[in-house]
């Protein structure tokens, strides 16, 4: 870490640094949202535009991860609101109907969600910034995944299916746009069976507890059948 710069109080570690750094990024999106750029922070910080770069590679990134940062509230809100849901595909609906819902309303969340500068969308909806929002909301779900057949292995499929699903509702909500019980009728009827098939396509196959009838056995019934 350098140790010039920082207004005259160096930070102990990359840490503080990155804590400062984002600090700063969140006054400044509190102030005029997501207008602004590297050389802004540094000077509030007071350290160089390079000292920034070393944290973080551009505005998108910052941006995005003092969103990421800040957006633990909505996180934590919508667990409240889906902790009574324990069916996989319902679990997702709600979790795409109500983020879409909320877009308007969080500052931080439409930085993240909303195309254009900073969002996760901006970069690809499968970049790893994206990606590591998605499994953010799947944590808060209160559905044991593995149990449905969604393990490890495939939890990221789900987390980009999702992530998609939201993304082209965002660019385009449809003409009109669906609100409400409509939207969710609608994610329902195209959303769930998606979500259910891919659920039980990991389960093993059940095996059966009928025992198999022996050839003589079989052979008997016949003749006392014929008989």
């Amino acid at each position: 870490m350098r140790t010039h710069g920082w207004s005259g109080a160096t930070p102990a570690d990359d840490d503080e640094a990155i804590a400062r750094i984002l600090e700063a990024a969140r006054r400044r999106i509190d102030q005029s949202g997501k207008d602004f750029g590297i050389s802004d922070v540094a000077k509030d910080v007071g350290v160089t535009r390079q000292t920034v770069y070393r944290y973080f590679p551009s505005t998108e990134a910052l941006l995005f991860a003092t969103a990421v940062a800040e957006v633990g509230p909505f996180l934590d809100y919508l667990a409240a609101r889906l902790c009574k849901i324990h069916d996989p595909a319902e679990a997702v609906i709600e979790g795409i109907a109500h983020t879409l819902e909320r877009l308007a309303h969080e500052r931080y969340l439409s930085l993240l969600l909303t195309p254009g500068k900073a969002s996760a969308f901006s970069a690809g909806v499968t970049s790893d910034m994206a990606m590591s929002f998605g499994r953010s909301l799947l944590e808060r779900f209160d559905v044991d995944w593995s149990s449905v057949g969604i393990t490890d292995d495939n939890i990221d499929g789900l987390v980009e299916f999702m992530l998609r699903t939201l993304q082209s509702l965002v660019i385009d909500p449809g003409r009109p746009p669906r609100h409400g019980k409509e939207l969710r009728e609608f994610l329902r009827r195209w959303v769930a069976p998606a979500i259910r098939s891919g659920a039980t396509a990991k389960r093993p196959a059940r095996r059966s507890t009928a025992k198999q009838r022996s050839p003589r056995t079989t052979a008997s019934t016949k003749r006392r059948v014929a008989t």
